[in-house]
Order: C-alpha cells, then sequence, then structure tokens
C-alpha cells in the first residue's frame, strides 16, 4: 500500500488491555487548569518506569465543565485496578488540590469507582463537608486559598494501551516534523491520549534485553546507526525514526486516532522526506489488540481483537 509515495508496511501494533479514568480539572482560568493537567500528568509516559501512563485528553471551555469555568480533561491508565485506585488519589493530592483555584470532577460514570476526594477529604482535618447533589456526593476541602471542590470518586473504563505506529523518514528533522503533523491532527480525536513528551516517543523498545532484570531496551531493529551491523528493519536512506503511542478508552477509539495521525504524516508525503509508516508489534506475545496498519488505513477498524 502506497499512499502520496509513503509505504504503508503490511504490519501491526499490538496493544495490551489497561484500566483508565478521567478526571475533569477546572480553575479561575485556562493557564492554571491547563498548569494543572500538566503537573497531574507528569512522570507518566509509560507504565514500565512510572507505575501509569497520563496525559491531557483536551481542554474545554466553562459551557462544557460542571462549574462554569475553563478546564482540562486529564486520562489516567494503568495495568490494573488496584493499580489504578492508588495512583489516582496520589496524583490529585499532590498536584491538583495543590494547584491555585482549581476543582476536580469525574469524568467517567460508569464502572467501577476509583476514590477521589473520598481519600483528599481527609486533608481537611475534620472541617471538610460535603453535599449530595441527586446521586453524586462532593466535597468541600478548607485550603489557605478559598476551598478544594472535588467529587467523592470517578468511574472506569476498559481501555487500550500501546497502540503505536512509526513514522520512517530520511532525516531527523523530517521525522519530527512529521511527528508533529500527526500529533496535531491525533489530539483532535477524543479519548485518546499520546503519554510521551510531546506526543513523540525517539527512544521506541523491545521487550526484553541482554542485561538480567531489563523488561524494555532499544529496539535496534529501527536505530539507523545501527544499519548494516544487526537484522534491521530499515532501508538505506532512512535517517530517522521517531513512534507514536496512543492509550485509549477503547479499540475503536485508539483506531481512529492511528488512522487520523497516519493520513496527516502521508498528506506531507514522500516530498517531505517521508519513507514508511511501520508499527512497532512482538509477533502477537504482548497483548491481544492488533490495530493493522493496512486495514486501518483502507476501512474503518472493526473493533475485533
Amino acid at each position: 500500500m502506497i499512499i502520496n509515495g509513503v509505504e504503508i508496511r503490511d504490519s501491526f501494533a499490538e496493544a495490551f488491555p489497561m484500566v483508565g479514568t478521567r478526571l475533569i480539572i477546572t480553575a479561575d482560568t485556562p493557564d492554571w487548569a491547563l498548569t494543572a493537567g500538566r503537573v497531574t500528568t507528569g512522570f507518566a509516559t509509560s507504565v514500565i518506569g512510572c507505575g501509569c501512563e497520563a496525559g491531557i485528553e483536551r481542554t474545554l471551555a466553562p459551557e462544557e465543565t460542571p462549574d462554569g469555568r475553563p478546564g482540562v480533561s486529564i486520562l489516567i491508565f494503568a495495568m490494573d485496578f488496584g493499580s489504578l485506585k492508588k495512583v489516582v488519589p496520589l496524583r490529585l493530592g499532590q498536584c491538583i488540590l495543590t494547584c491555585p483555584t482549581t476543582a476536580c470532577y469525574a469524568g467517567v460514570e460508569e464502572g467501577k469507582r476509583v476514590p477521589m476526594a473520598k481519600t483528599i477529604r481527609y486533608f481537611g482535618d475534620g472541617y471538610q463537608i460535603s453535599k449530595k447533589i441527586d446521586a453524586k456526593r462532593f466535597w468541600r476541602v478548607p485550603v489557605m486559598e478559598g476551598e478544594f471542590v472535588c467529587d467523592e470518586d470517578t468511574g472506569s473504563v476498559e481501555g487500550v494501551g500501546g497502540g503505536n505506529f512509526l513514522i520512517l523518514a530520511r532525516s531527523r528533522g523530517q521525522a519530527l516534523k512529521a511527528a508533529e503533523v500527526a500529533v496535531a491532527a491525533m489530539t483532535k480525536v477524543p479519548g485518546n491520549i499520546l503519554p510521551f513528551p510531546g506526543g513523540v516517543v525517539r527512544s521506541g523498545s523491545k521487550v526484553g534485553s541482554k542485561y538480567k532484570g531489563l523488561f524494555a531496551s532499544t529496539n535496534h531493529h529501527y536505530c539507523p546507526t545501527l544499519y548494516g551491523t544487526v537484522d534491521s528493519a530499515l532501508t538505506p536512506e532512512t535517517g530517522s525514526v521517531m513512534e507514536i503511542v496512543i492509550d485509549g478508552v477503547s479499540f475503536d477509539s485508539v483506531a481512529a486516532c492511528t488512522k487520523a495521525g497516519i493520513a496527516a504524516v502521508c498528506e506531507l508525503g514522500a516530498a517531505a522526506g517521508v519513507i514508511a509508516i511501520d508499527a512497532g508489534n512482538y509477533g502477537g506475545n504482548l497483548g491481544p489488540f492488533h490495530f493493522k496498519l493496512r486495514e486501518i488505513m483502507g476501512a474503518d477498524a472493526t473493533g475485533a481483537k
């Protein structure tokens, strides 16, 4: 398959189940809401070293938030529900409670309940008060600046982590430009996050290592400086490879995000130095979700595992 001079390789991205939730953070100004979102989702690129994967899903206008203030929605994913229950209150307490003017609300209504103010309320030292509106309970925690308003808990979803594709280009600048264009398109697709810095990964990994105890190591098959010395997946003219990793609330959301990103890269085309689109997989041994590149670009994804 060739799109605008770019080869779409006959491969698939291999992804795995994750458990996730959405938090809605609001503040007096868009800048403070964004600050809280960025801090809360910091150091959350990969569960391998960070314990969770998180990112800002999108910014929210005042008419989209529970309290009529500007906000952001963030997604946080973990490998299991127990881990998610631990990481959400930690990040909430350290990064949202502490940020000036913020409030935090549930972004998912269904699924198992993840504690929010149910845990954080104890910071109020007995001065916290609750109010139940319909079936939802909110907590008001006094702080020096005023008060922190927060939902008692939020729901959760069975999500998908590790969707990805690789951009092969003639130079580093061309690979990065293509990745930036892809990220701009992909962040418009709701229900997904791109957890790595700026949405882009330069250090794509493979499972395992020659060193004992290391779970992941550099994906040498796609390292241009190793071409000619290893079993390479590259062509001689490939000077740089960038990866984009996607976590989403469903198979279909990740597939739609993948398609948007690849389409944006292919719009740049071979004239912009893009050679091919590939994907990271481990022979089907890592996860049950397979995003077949040619199927995604040729027709709508079906959601089948």
